[in-house]
């Protein structure tokens, strides 16, 4: 398992990966941080923005789409952890995207740790 461990924010249990590791590129390498999570009895998985293939931002190419039904159909949510301002400036779809992520339960993208920690206390 390529993380830096499991934390427990606000009750909830947080595997938070490395940003060395597999890149999640499809509904496979996000089934494995599934598999991880659920090892862990973990409700969230955290993946730093670097540990993402270039074409989850991409969102013409299906990746991020497929990667967010895996997390959905497991119940496990998904946090996007670090700065992706240049690709959502560049990408109008992408800005609403992450817009709509935010605003619900399943996926989060956040700047770092201290956010996400937030988050998990509001929800």
């Amino acid at each position: 398992m390529a993380a830096d461990g499991v934390m427990t924010s606000n009750g909830v249990t947080v595997l938070v990966c490395d940003a060395d590791g597999a890149k999640v590129s499809g509904g496979d390498t996000a089934l494995d941080l599934i598999g991880d999570a659920m090892g862990c009895r973990a409700d969230v998985v955290a993946v730093p923005v670097e540990r993402l293939a270039d074409e989850f931002f991409a969102l013409s190419s299906g990746v991020a789409g497929d990667v967010v039904q895996k997390f959905v159909n497991y119940r496990i949510r998904l946090a996007v952890v670090g700065d992706i301002g240049d690709r959502v400036a560049a990408s109008d779809a992408l800005r609403d995207f992450v817009r709509e992520a935010n605003r619900g339960r399943q996926v989060w993208f956040v700047a770092d740790r201290t956010e996400l920690e937030e988050r998990l206390a509001r929800a």
